[in-house]
């Protein structure tokens, strides 16, 4: 698996050259963001991510990032970086319900995908250390104790914002393949949207589970959000593929 993460990264363009995860404003509904995830001691990796947020700054862009679960999956030191490099920039946080009207300065949209809450929860004192507020795109939420939903308002409370990602984290192009479009909205993401408009969040973006997607997927789930978030690259096998639209 180390292998396979550095052959990964080896072979990742310079980050402040990956368009697709830098939003300008324009009106694209199909977003993408960098994994951060596995970036623990790689000062090669983290140099490519403050060469990412330089762009950002320097071009008034919005660089879109993403990771798991804080203190496993990327390190919270590693964490702290990045969060310190966007204030140093001036970079300003946005949540994917921010970008509806597109940015009006320099920022970053950081997410997290899954379910670690209590990791998240932790992070909530480095967060506002650096006035940094994330996106959270929860899956499985029906399964959540009462306590890790309680946690997760708190998150809200303190500005961050809350997004489906499936009620299963289902492989959408996978599942559409074998049941029909109609079946992977009725069994995954709709669901996943009512879960959390039950709790009285406003869904406003989709995350793919794997960032997996395709142009008929977007076209159903845009039928009910106004944007769909992908990733640059997918760390299933290939390890090195871009599900971004081109």
């Amino acid at each position: 698996m180390t292998l396979a993460l550095l052959l990964a990264a080896a072979c990742r363009p310079p980050l402040d050259e990956a368009g697709s995860i830098f939003y300008s404003g324009d009106e694209r509904t199909v977003h993408c963001a960098m994994n951060l995830d596995h970036a623990t001691g790689s000062e090669a990796l983290l140099d490519n991510v403050l060469a990412g947020l330089d762009r950002a700054a320097q071009r008034g862009e919005i660089i879109e990032l993403f990771a798991h679960r804080p203190g496993t999956t990327v390190g919270w030191d590693d964490l702290e970086v990045v969060l310190a490099g966007a204030a140093q920039r001036n970079l300003r946080f946005f949540t994917y319900a921010e970008l509806l009207d597109g940015p009006a300065e320099p920022g970053i949209a950081l997410s997290f995908d899954d379910a670690a809450i209590s990791a998240w929860y932790e992070g909530r004192e480095l967060f506002a250390r650096y006035g940094a507020r994330a996106t959270f795109f929860v899956t499985r939420y029906a399964e959540w104790t009462q306590e890790g939903r309680q946690m997760l308002r708190t998150l809200a409370a303190d500005g961050h914002s809350v997004e489906p990602h499936g009620r299963h984290h289902l492989d959408a192009p996978q599942f559409v393949e074998e049941h029909g479009v109609r079946a992977f909205l009725r069994d995954e993401v709709l669901p996943s949207i009512d879960a959390l408009v039950a709790e009285g969040y406003t869904p406003t973006t989709y995350a793919y589970p794997y960032g997996k997607r395709t142009s008929e997927t977007d076209r159903a789930i845009l039928a009910y959000l106004p944007r769909v978030r992908s990733l640059t690259y997918s760390f299933r096998a290939p390890l090195v593929s871009n599900p971004c639209p081109r």
